[in-house]
């Protein structure tokens, strides 16, 4: 299984990259993760809607040629506010059975301070929410690799998840 995380923003801080590459260590047993940062667009100061549209538009152009071709081994999931929610068990079973269906290649997309397009959205095949918060993308991206972590020690057995 191949599994991508791209992201808009980078981490300013190195404990969160710190963070981030022990899940990533860690997912390496189950599969070959990759995080693709892609630089965030900065809109002015109290930007009105138009302007955020561009902005989620001009990072939507950098995250749509990373995502995967879509086919049938293929799966992308765009994390947004109104997505899905899904407990570790149930993320865990959605990960057995994509891979059962052959699902060889995985995207997670992570926007930025404003978001996704819509564009982003409808390009994906889920749209995923970890909660009904908000969180600074730095903590999604290290919450979303503890919990694909978790996800893969829950379908191999593991005793990691209580």
């Amino acid at each position: 299984m191949n599994l991508r995380i791209i992201c808009i923003g980078k981490n300013k801080e190195r404990y969160w990259d710190e963070a981030g590459a022990e899940y990533l260590k860690r997912l390496r047993a189950f599969c070959t993760p990759q995080v693709i940062e892609l630089p965030a667009k900065r809109p002015p100061d109290d930007p009105n809607p138009a302007q955020i549209q561009a902005v989620l538009n001009a990072e939507a152009a950098l995250i749509l040629p990373k995502l995967p071709r879509r086919g049938a081994n293929t799966y992308i999931a765009a994390m947004c506010i109104e997505g899905e929610q899904l407990n570790s068990l149930e993320l865990s079973g959605k990960i057995s059975s994509l891979m059962v269906e052959g699902v060889s290649e995985m995207a997670f997309v992570i926007g930025g301070s404003h978001g996704l397009s819509d564009t982003v959205k409808a390009a994906a095949d889920f749209r995923f929410s970890m909660s009904r918060m908000t969180f600074p993308h730095q903590l999604a991206r290290v919450m979303l690799l503890e919990q694909l972590y978790r996800a893969f020690m829950i379908r191999s057995g593991g005793k990691y998840h209580k």
